[in-house]
């Protein structure tokens, strides 16, 4: 696994995962709210983003964090991807995290909460259509997360997924 995209509701810790998987393969990881949203915060226009994203996926090797939700016009990351990782926690796991971990606004609570019913369908749409060449990891509780987190430790130590 050498580029990596992992989604999820928010505060499922899809940063988190990032960082870990990161330190565990020397893989740089692109936080995508950090491209994405513009002070204010403002989403970034459309057509700005998909040529961001173009460019981000450009690289050899990289794991990216990150689900836009209702902001996704382009997928070119999981056409990409060798391995796209879906972080489907519970409502109440993912909420009690972000309220541990800043205040958000209401768009965000309607994205995290409507996630399952709304958003998870079309990510899961779009791997399909755009990701289909690459590994799908559905991560379902911390016991699932740390089986895959331990499957990605054992392949880096193989030397298949650090950067050369």
């Amino acid at each position: 696994m050498r580029r990596i995209v992992i989604l999820g509701r928010g505060g499922a810790g899809k940063s988190t995962l990032a960082r870990r998987l990161g330190e565990i393969t020397a893989i740089p990881v692109i936080e995508l709210d950090q491209l994405f949203w513009r002070p204010g915060p403002r989403p970034s226009l459309p057509q700005e983003w998909a040529q961001t994203e173009r460019e981000a996926v450009r690289a050899d090797a990289w794991i990216m964090d990150g689900d836009l939700g209702p902001y996704e016009v382009s997928v070119d990351r999981f056409a990409a991807a060798d391995a796209i990782v879906v972080l489907d926690f519970s409502l109440p796991r993912c909420a009690w995290r972000a309220l541990r971990r800043s205040r958000e606004n209401l768009e965000f609570w309607r994205w995290t909460i409507g996630y399952r019913r709304r958003s998870l369908p079309q990510v899961m749409a779009r791997i399909s259509a755009r990701g289909a060449a690459a590994e799908l990891h559905v991560v379902r509780n911390p016991r699932e997360l740390e089986r895959f987190v331990a499957l990605v430790a054992a392949t880096a130590g193989r030397g298949t997924t650090s950067a050369s």
